[in-house]
């Protein structure tokens, strides 16, 4: 036993087969005690050693195990396959001397457990073969044999044809079945290259069908069944390729019929248009009854696939133009397409219907017109021509009026956090949240920082230590977090890691004096906007110095009330405290201006210099930026690629802008970029379907120009989809919009109350128009389809 256990501690393998010989059923048990103790202490070891030893493990072991269960276990182990190179014939060489029905029930085990490998694959085989008894079968024998059947088809250098791999294989029509009832393909089998699908295994199989290798039946049931019962859709697509590869026979079909209806009704898309092309041959040959069409129709109908709905909708019309007394039991299927959200669907179903009323009796032509209240009110008039006296009593036929939702009210951002508690909740909200998207929660927390940093320092600092401890700045060397702070600002992160002092102070001085925008594009601008005021707070909370924000919103929209920054302005100099200069130019871009003449003389009379710069502000007539004519350049010929895979040309509004005096004179260097003159053809972006909600918030009372201007991708899409340029259809509702400013809804399809000319869909959008406020005169359009 000794001798034993010092050869799998040395990895010698080869001599491990001789030394079990010497053992009896009691010495074999004792050493396998000894076996696991050295398989637990091997755990902690390097790998070299830890795979030679094991190796050896696995062997010795699986001799000493007298019962098939224990040596299953034993080789199906998970720390036990930790090896390169196989160790199973060794396995092979020590079971050797066991009985054919004791082989056969471990390769039964083994087949049940995981089979991960082509070396697992080939012990179980080797052991069926030894046993004398059929290769056991499992998903992970099946997958394993999959993989192999692939690599084979590479051995030698050059790819061999997967039919001949196949066709000489003696475990295929063992396999092939249970291929079919695995909860997912194996890849290798279930990918198909649509450009040669011949080489592929649909193609394989079919034609392995034909020689007489594999059953027909069996095979086409396996298909069916999977294909009703649901999966991937890869998936699905190979057992549709083998369905139609099969080619059912007629008598095949009709025994399905009840298959192909489910499929039809309820199946993924493809699957139900295979199975309505089925049905629709079965109804031709005279296999489906009407009962049957009316049943199936009425679960294709409510579908919301426009395709299926039109297809069946077409049928029905072919079955009733040639049996007419049937209408009294396909009519009341077709009058429920009446509630189809989509109106072209409504629009079939109703001219449908009205051919097919002749031939009804007058209870279903009753029941019909009872239906008739679901259309859509562009198609009431047409209802009305069909139905006659029928609709007098429907209900929900008077007149349609269109009614659009509210427009969007401000919301207040509310008051600051009443407590420390209260704000550590809302910081560490804003910092755990991934998406960054909430920018009325990051206002809150970052001007309670502010304050708390004034007021109570001590507590606050107390708080956010154990609250942040697992940040990477609160772990990392002080160096690693000022030049990656540097790089990129990384939010209230910056600010949070300042107040804590993760940050050095010369790497605040530093963050303050790059404040400035660099590069020839707007988010280069807005994006150093948002960086120059984190590291102005991370300078003020460090020292402690102001008691709150001037910048901080009043409203979700970013926007500030004239009199609220008055008023905040009065107690910065109560307290003697000189604004922030970033906070301030901040403060001015939210502020709202039109008919504050009364909060611009209460700023005058504040007799400070930051009161007589908002005071200038407010009575200025001037927007931050100043749109210019806009020129449109149309047939702008543009290359195809994976986005604009069927437009040739595109109609580009090329967007303006003059400068303004107060911005370059009164704001600070890093504002500048906002107040000097554009024009887009001279400028570069590098920014590539990039949105920051932060962006917006820096210009709410002006952001019709900056949106415009930072997002290429999607103008060119308004553009060319023959959308009004005034429109924008992401923007949210300013209090005081811009002349002509739309909100587009994204719905701008088939809903109730669309109207349609021509190829173009008009839906009513809410428009600002100046003296009369929010009104739904102004239309948006897009070009169907």
């Amino acid at each position: 036993m000794t001798t034993l256990l010092d050869a799998v501690r040395e990895g010698r393998t080869d001599d491990i087969r001789p030394l079990l010989a010497r053992l009896d059923r009691g010495g074999r048990k004792a050493a396998l005690e000894e076996l696991k103790a050295l398989r637990k202490e091997a755990r902690g070891w390097r790998w070299g050693e830890r795979t030679r030893v094991r190796k050896a493990i696995l062997v010795a072991g699986a001799g000493c195990h007298t019962g098939a269960a224990g040596c299953a276990t034993w080789l199906g182990a998970r720390d036990m396959r930790d090896w390169v190179h196989s160790p199973y014939p060794w396995v092979l060489e020590v079971l050797g001397d066991r009985e054919p029905d004791w082989l056969a029930d471990l390769a039964r085990r083994l087949a049940a457990r995981a089979v991960e490998s082509e070396a697992e694959y080939r012990l179980v085989e080797e052991l069926a073969r030894r046993a004398g008894c059929p290769l056991p079968v499992s998903d992970g024998m099946v997958r394993a044999w999959a993989e192999r059947v692939n690599s084979a088809r590479w051995h030698g250098g050059s790819g061999k044809p997967l039919l001949d791999v196949l066709r000489a294989d003696a475990r295929l029509d063992v396999l092939v079945p249970h291929l079919l009832t695995m909860p997912e393909l194996p890849s290798v089998v279930a990918w198909v290259d649509s450009g040669s699908p011949d080489e592929y295994w649909p193609a394989a199989l079919t034609a392995l069908v034909a020689e007489g290798r594999l059953d027909r039946a069996a095979l086409l049931d396996g298909c069916t069944a999977r294909l009703l019962r649901g999966g991937k859709p890869t998936d699905l697509r190979f057992c549709l390729l083998v369905v139609r590869g099969l080619a059912p026979t007629a008598e095949e079909e009709a025994a399905r019929v009840a298959d192909w209806m489910a499929m039809a009704a309820d199946g993924p898309s493809p699957v139900a248009g295979h199975a309505q092309e089925v049905l629709a041959r079965l109804d031709a040959r005279g296999a489906l009854s009407v009962r049957q069409l009316a049943e199936v129709s009425g679960g294709v109908l409510f579908r919301t696939e426009k395709k299926l709905v039109r297809a069946q909708l077409i049928h029905l019309g072919k079955v009733l133009r040639r049996e007419p007394s049937a209408a009294d039991e396909l009519v009341p299927v077709i009058a429920d397409a009446f509630g189809h959200p989509d109106t072209d669907a409504q629009e079939r179903a109703l001219k449908l219907a009205a051919r097919a009323l002749p031939a009804a009796s007058p209870e279903v032509r009753a029941e019909a017109a009872g239906m008739a209240s679901l259309l859509a009110p562009v198609h009431r008039e047409t209802a009305r021509a069909v139905f006659g006296e029928l609709l007098e009593d429907a209900p929900g036929t008077a007149a349609y009026e269109e009614i659009l939702p509210p427009p969007p009210a401000p919301r207040p951002l509310g008051p600051p956090a009443a407590s420390v508690a209260e704000l550590t909740e809302e910081v560490t909200a804003v910092l755990l949240r991934s998406d960054q998207e909430d920018v009325s929660a990051f206002e809150r927390a970052l001007d309670g920082l502010v304050r708390q940093a004034h007021s109570g320092r001590e507590e606050l600092i107390t708080a956010l230590e154990s609250a942040l401890a697992g940040q990477w700045w609160a772990k990392a060397p002080r160096d690693d977090v000022d030049r990656r702070m540097l790089r990129g600002g990384d939010g209230l992160h910056l600010v949070a890691a300042s107040l804590l002092g993760r940050i050095s102070r010369r790497a605040v001085h530093d963050g303050q004096t790059r404040g400035e925008a660099k590069g020839t594009c707007c988010h280069a601008a807005l994006d150093a906007i948002v960086y120059a005021r984190l590291w102005e707070a991370a300078a003020v909370v460090g020292a402690g110095t102001l008691p709150y924000l001037l910048a901080t919103p009043t409203w979700h929209t970013g926007a500030i009330d004239a009199p609220e920054l008055v008023e905040r302005l009065r107690g910065y100099g109560e307290l003697g405290v000189k604004a922030g200069p970033v906070d301030f130019a901040q403060a001015l871009l939210r502020v709202r201006r039109t008919g504050e003449e009364k909060a611009a003389e209460r700023a005058a009379a504040l007799g400070t210099a930051e009161g007589d710069r908002l005071a200038e502000w407010l009575r200025a007539d001037q927007p931050v930026a100043t749109v210019l004519p806009q020129h449109v350049e149309t047939d702008v010929p543009v290359a195809r690629d994976w986005l604009r895979q069927t437009v040739t040309t595109v109609r580009r509004v090329l967007l303006s802008t003059d400068g303004n005096r107060l911005v370059q004179q009164r704001l600070p260097r890093t504002f500048h970029w906002l107040g000097s003159p554009h024009a887009p053809l001279n400028h570069r972006c590098y920014h590539w379907f990039v949105e920051s909600p932060h962006w917006t918030a820096v210009l709410p009372r002006t952001a019709r120009p900056w949106r415009r201007g930072c997002c290429p991708p999607s103008r060119r899409a308004w553009t060319s989809s023959g959308a009004p340029p005034g429109c924008c259809p992401r923007s949210p509702r300013p209090a005081d919009p811009p002349p002509g400013r739309c909100i587009w809804p994204w719905r701008t399809g088939s809903a109730p109350g669309t109207r349609r000319t021509g190829s173009r869909r008009w839906t009513p959008c809410w428009c600002w128009r100046p003296g009369a406020g929010w009104t739904r005169s102004c239309s948006a359009a897009s070009w169907r389809g």
